[in-house]
């Protein structure tokens, strides 16, 4: 049995779970936690990061702290996980819904602008399999119009932007705000996990509240404050050191677990782009855009296609699995969609199939793949 995804343990995450349970600090933003936030600060560049239960978790911190209301507008792409539209309309936003590129489930920025009405507040970008969208592009709309620029980064772990001067930037470095995932079917993981990355100096001290219920607790345990209370809304964001504990055997392996994901990546890629097939196409990377390995994905040139490779792969006992259905055709949103039609996010919902990409999966497993297909 091949599956689709297999967790990976480096072997150090029992030992710094214990040492955690061990400390007697274990409710959160103990010593791991504080060990990963700065791991990514200085290692990507993000002015605060703040570990958090989930990525969804981490979304509806950016939507507290960009002050998204009732009747704003949020653009969100079409495809993509329901969380990247979710934290927003608990908010009361209105999601207007983007297609994606024609050969790329990024979303399309050539048909942004023509979106933005005076009631938008912020833009999410979601940068599909770890690869960036155009940056430049959409931070250039974003200042003119005055909108926050979101990253759902939660694919991107270690995987760079190249901005039109030649500056290579780390994914959730580049907007106002950002948010990450560990899930276990992530490139680094801890079961459950996420965060939050504030590029915004100005949202810093708030975010930190926000994270602690809407109190100001992290300033007095800084000693910045003799005492502390309720100041703000707000919620239980931030994990356990369990979590963190865990998450920090993972950062410590970083560059070990994309070597092997890269290596994976590649080995896919030469054999199914050895000979033409024209059922599906391989997926491109823009030249804006580097390669964290988190995903390979194939589309194919109709849903009955997919369909007869999926079955053939199952007689073998090996799963692939399609992604994403179109958000602005779900049950809860399609009678609040404003009936425009975007082909190209129903056509990754079709077409797109994702193959096999995890640490332990070996190059003789990826050849009987492709051979399959």
């Amino acid at each position: 049995m091949i599956p689709f995804n297999k967790p990976y343990l480096t072997g150090n995450e029992t030992k710094y779970i214990e040492e955690a349970v061990q400390s007697g600090k274990i409710s959160g933003n103990g010593i791991f936690t504080k060990k990963c936030q700065d791991f990514f600060e200085a290692k990507y560049g993000f002015k605060k990061a703040l570990l958090a239960t989930s990525c969804t978790d981490a979304l509806e911190m950016c939507a507290i702290l960009a002050n998204i209301g009732i009747d704003d507008e949020v653009i969100v792409p079409s495809y993509t996980f329901v969380s990247s539209a979710l934290a927003f309309v608990r908010q009361g936003a209105k999601i207007v819904f983007v297609d994606s590129q024609r050969n790329n489930p990024n979303i399309d920025t050539s048909i942004l602008e023509e979106l933005i009405t005076p009631k938008t507040k912020a833009i999410v970008v979601v940068h599909y399999a770890g690869v960036a969208c155009d940056m430049d592009e959409i931070m250039e709309l974003a200042n003119k119009h005055n909108l926050y620029v979101i990253e759902d980064a939660a694919q991107a772990i270690d995987s760079f932007y190249i901005s039109k001067t030649g500056e290579k930037k780390a994914l959730g470095s580049i907007g106002h705000l950002a948010a990450f995932s560990f899930h276990e079917t992530k490139n680094i993981i801890s079961g459950e996990g996420g965060m939050l990355v504030v590029n915004d100096e100005n949202l810093i001290s708030r975010a930190e509240i926000i994270w602690e219920k809407g109190t100001n607790r992290a300033s007095f345990f800084r000693g910045e404050v003799n005492k502390y209370g309720w100041v703000d809304t707000g919620s239980s964001f931030l994990p356990s050191e369990i979590i963190s504990a865990f998450l920090w055997a993972q950062l410590e392996n970083l560059e070990k677990i994309q070597t092997k994901r890269k290596l994976i990546w590649e080995t896919y890629h030469k054999h199914l782009s050895e000979k033409t097939n024209p059922n599906f196409s391989l997926p491109e990377l823009p030249d804006y855009a580097t390669n964290n390995a988190h995903m390979f994905y194939l589309v194919f040139n109709s849903l009955e296609s997919r369909t007869a490779v999926i079955s053939k792969l199952k007689e073998h006992n090996i799963l692939s699995v399609f992604h994403y259905l179109s958000l602005h055709k779900s049950e809860f949103y399609h009678d609040k969609h404003d009936g425009r039609i975007l082909n190209n996010s129903d056509r990754f919902t079709d077409c797109l199939l994702r193959l096999p990409l995890y640490y332990e999966l070996e190059p003789e497993q990826v050849q009987l793949i492709t051979s399959l297909i």
